[in-house]
């Protein structure tokens, strides 16, 4: 077993979450809102369904595969009004006094949500098929015991991606007031009901 695999598998992850997108504005905005806890739980159900994708990837598993791919547009269409719905609920959410949501019951939700929207982006299984395949770790060449190293190493650079992430913004939570997270939860609610509008406007083509 090579360590490189985990060390090329630790790029590929970290590389994959770290563009700033629908998860990315939702992480910051449940760390202003409910804490560190809240965000990195967040940016850890994104890394799991990166780590789905990478399991699809690197063992090669092309039935799965083509699935996700051929039935995109519904996936697409489900993602895009989850995200609308989230935008919308998080536009008109009120800040939070103290981060006592984002423990116990709450956590299961966070998790679950960036998990979901993650999944319904079958585009990502396309990315890391074609990184995994340029170079050279596509299927792994059954090499099962390598795979998983590599899949590890996704999982373990996407989650390091969202705790640096909701670490850094962790830190200037404390200088907002009630005010300015009001702010914050209507400007991230518009982007993000702006990417799900995006999302189903792709399809119209």
């Amino acid at each position: 077993m090579d360590i490189s695999f985990f060390l090329k598998g630790l790029i590929i992850g970290f590389s994959i979450a770290a563009p700033v997108g629908p998860i990315g504005v939702l992480c910051i905005r449940r760390t202003l809102a409910g804490g560190y806890t809240s965000g990195f739980v967040s940016g850890l159900g994104a890394a799991t369904a990166d780590a789905v994708y990478g399991c699809i990837a690197g063992f090669g598993l092309t039935v799965i595969s083509n699935f996700l791919v051929g039935q995109q547009v519904w996936f697409r269409i489900a993602g895009g009004m989850f995200l609308i719905y989230l935008g919308f609920k998080t536009f008109l959410s009120l800040p939070v006094k103290k981060a006592a949501y984002a423990r116990g019951s709450g956590l299961p939700s966070v998790y679950g949500s960036t998990f979901f929207l993650t999944l319904t982006n079958p585009v990502t299984i396309i990315f890391f098929t074609a990184i995994f395949a340029g170079l050279g770790l596509a299927g792994t060449n059954g090499n099962y015991a390598s795979a998983g190293v590599l899949v590890l190493g996704v999982f373990i650079g996407s989650t390091l991606w969202w705790f640096i992430l909701s670490g850094s913004i962790g830190v200037f939570r404390a200088k907002f007031n009630h005010n300015g997270l009001k702010w914050i939860n209507r400007i991230s609610g518009a982007v993000i009901t702006g990417f799900g509008l995006l999302a189903l406007l792709s399809l119209v083509r």
